[in-house]
């Protein structure tokens, strides 16, 4: 996504500027507004360069995984409910962390503290670790009072939030190592397999069967011009490593993702059961429905889900209830619509947003325990014709020669 430039004031009335990403300037500014910025300026601009204790250039550092993030968050609300001082649980928290660049970010969130910041502009220094959504909560959390229970939000959030990650990184891996270890088989065929049928073959001096020849000419192609083949490979994986992080790319990309056959159903459930358990946890501490979608936005992993996500909000500015914006969103099944409907009139949202996340969570658990039994009936058919295809291309001129041999 594209990144913006803003200049805005915080509700200290002082002035403050930087750079955040987001679909379009509406949805950068529903971010400050979450984060208790009221925008004056917003421009496009250039992605943030990395400065001081920035972690890209922390060169041979472990990076600040998602689990240390959610163990922070965990470990924060066990000493704010403790009574410990802020400032003395990072103290804590900086000297029992085993990653160096980790220790690096909770020293500076001390030091932004000690120079009169709030929490949440000091976790805004470091989006790489902490994200948009994290630092709109925190300073929910310190606008009402009650980090400590935002923090404990955040854990079961991040929690939930890695779950779902695993789960479609599950569902891709079974399909994905099947298909490629196929590929292997294939050029192991053609470069070392047919090549030795097609010398027994030239003895013959007869003519061989049509399917026959289609294969020693694609096994005379790939042995005669396998270093250009495995060039264009390497040109293609990295051309499209290259357009998908274009955003035109990304959009396009994470929407062929949804499409896909079986899967495609899986990660669509998962990435939804985000956006339910995001939008629920930030209504719940207060947020408005404008400023949450605006979170929620960024924070689904589908550039194309949050551009929905960013319509719905548009919607909702111009009047619109979220039951209309989300049915013409697109994504949602009836039974969803159904759920916000009544979330909407009975002044639930959060409840049944909540639940909404629980119900897609249990049909991807369910999805993915029946993922084999639905991906290899596929899979047989594919294995299939291969061997079908293999088998008549080398048997036939064998079975012919037998045949003209027991005529004489």
């Amino acid at each position: 996504m594209p990144f913006f430039a803003y200049k805005g004031r915080n509700g200290r009335g002082e002035a403050v500027q930087g750079v955040l990403e987001g679909a379009d300037s509406g949805a950068v500014a529903g971010q400050l507004f979450g984060l208790g910025v009221v925008p004056l300026e917003i421009k496009p601009s250039a992605p943030p360069r990395d400065e001081g204790t920035s972690l890209n250039l922390s060169f041979g550092k472990k990076k600040v995984t998602h689990t240390e993030v959610l163990l922070f968050s965990r470990q924060m609300y066990t000493l704010l409910k403790a009574g410990v001082p802020i400032m003395g649980a990072l103290k804590g928290l900086e000297e029992s962390t085993d990653n160096p660049r980790f220790a690096e970010v909770v020293r500076d969130l001390r030091e932004s503290l000690d120079a009169g910041r709030e929490l949440s502009v000091s976790l805004a220094r470091h989006p790489e670790v902490f994200g948009q959504f994290y630092t709109a909560m925190v300073n929910v959390g310190e606008g009402t009072g009650r980090l400590e229970e935002v923090f404990l939000r955040l854990f079961h959030h991040l929690e939930f939030e890695k779950f779902m990650r695993e789960q479609v990184k599950a569902a891709i891996r079974y399909p994905t190592f099947v298909i490629a270890t196929m590929g292997v088989a294939i050029v192991i065929i053609n470069i070392f397999v047919i090549p030795a049928f097609a010398k027994v073959y030239q003895g013959f001096k007869t003519e061989l069967p049509t399917m026959t020849k289609v294969l020693i000419a694609f096994s005379n192609f790939m042995v005669a011009y396998w270093p250009f083949l495995l060039a264009g490979l390497v040109a293609a994986i990295f051309g499209f490593r290259a357009w998908s992080n274009t955003p035109a790319g990304r959009m396009q990309w994470d929407r062929m993702k949804l499409r896909f056959p079986i899967a495609g159903q899986i990660i669509l459930k998962a990435t939804l059961a985000r956006f339910a358990r995001s939008f629920s946890m930030a209504f719940r501490s207060g947020v408005p429905v404008t400023s949450g979608l605006s979170m929620v936005a960024n924070t689904v992993d589908n550039v194309y889900i949050g551009d929905r996500v960013t319509r719905m909000r548009e919607g909702v500015e111009r009047g619109e209830s979220v039951l209309r914006t989300a049915r013409e969103a697109g994504v949602f099944t009836p039974v969803v619509l159904q759920m916000i409907a009544v979330g909407e009139e009975s002044g639930a949202l959060d409840d049944l947003t909540s639940e909404i996340a629980d119900m897609y969570q249990r049909e991807v658990e369910y999805d993915l325990k029946n993922l084999s039994s639905q991906i290899e009936p596929i899979l047989i058919i594919m294995l299939g014709a291969l061997v079908l295809i293999l088998a008549l291309g080398v048997f036939l001129p064998i079975w012919d020669l037998g045949s003209a041999a027991l005529k004489k």
